[in-house]
């Protein structure tokens, strides 16, 4: 039963990484063709949710959000606070 609770929360990190790193792609090309953009808070809640690595790939890969100060800082934080978390629950 271990196992298959670690397969499924694997399966969703994988999947809101994935969402996180399209969505900040889809945005920047909406940023770059002047269409309707992805909501900041939108962005920001996937990293909260478990997608913040997909989130900094993303703004590495794509160049994109890397000066808004609330990403910049925001996103690591984030994830370090995600780390901390795994963290404290497995000791």
């Amino acid at each position: 039963m271990e196992n298959q609770a670690h397969t499924l929360y694997a399966i969703y990190f994988a999947a809101v990484n994935l969402v996180a790193l399209i969505l900040y792609g889809w945005d920047k090309l909406c940023a770059k063709k002047h269409w309707r953009r992805v909501p900041e808070m939108t962005l920001l809640a996937l990293a909260l949710v478990g997608g913040s690595v997909g989130a900094m790939a993303a703004m590495r890969l794509f160049r994109h959000k890397t000066l808004h100060l609330k990403f910049k800082y925001g996103v690591p934080l984030i994830f370090a606070m995600q780390v901390a978390g795994l963290v404290y629950v497995h000791l």
